[in-house]
């Protein structure tokens, strides 16, 4: 069976940017695994395909996480830069330069997993549109329709590749 991991990444305190912490319990609880009760709690690898984990941010550290996996689908909010308001993207290794000192793109991260471990999982990105930034758990009625529909193409990747 190929194993999968999921990686939901953003601020679950700022509102739409946490939509990917929604997702990833949504996911969690589609596949039968644990959901916390508190959304801030998160999720860390557990051996399950498909497996979940949620931070704030990509850091060069996950790039020995994500060699453990046969694919990996990275899931995060964004704020209207692409043209989709649901924007699904398969992705390749890649270093990409970017001016923030705190943001690493999944791109980059897949090239050090390349780079470091020789391997390279398929990978998608799954970016849903963050409508408000406030400070709440919540997310807005426009995001949380959206992260439905991101739930649903996730499931249907995952189905793909376990079948």
């Amino acid at each position: 069976m190929k194993k999968i991991i999921i990686i939901g990444y953003g601020n679950p305190d700022r509102e739409d940017d946490g939509v990917a912490w929604h997702v990833v319990m949504a996911l969690a609880g589609h596949y039968g695994v644990p959901v916390p009760d508190d959304l801030l709690e998160g999720f860390v690898p557990a051996g399950n395909s498909p497996d979940f984990y949620t931070s704030l941010q990509l850091t060069p550290e996950m790039a020995d996480t994500i060699a453990e996996y046969d694919a990996v689908c990275f899931v995060d909010a964004h704020t209207g830069a692409v043209p989709d308001d649901l924007n699904i993207k398969r992705l390749e290794p890649g270093f990409q330069n970017s001016p923030f000192t705190h943001h690493m793109t999944p791109e980059t991260c897949l090239s050090i997993t390349q780079t470091i471990h020789q391997k390279e999982p398929a990978a998608l990105l799954v970016s849903i549109r963050g409508y408000s930034f406030e400070f709440s758990h919540s997310l807005s009625m426009r995001t949380a329709a959206l992260a439905g529909e991101a739930v649903k193409v996730i499931i249907n990747w995952v189905d793909e590749l376990l079948n």
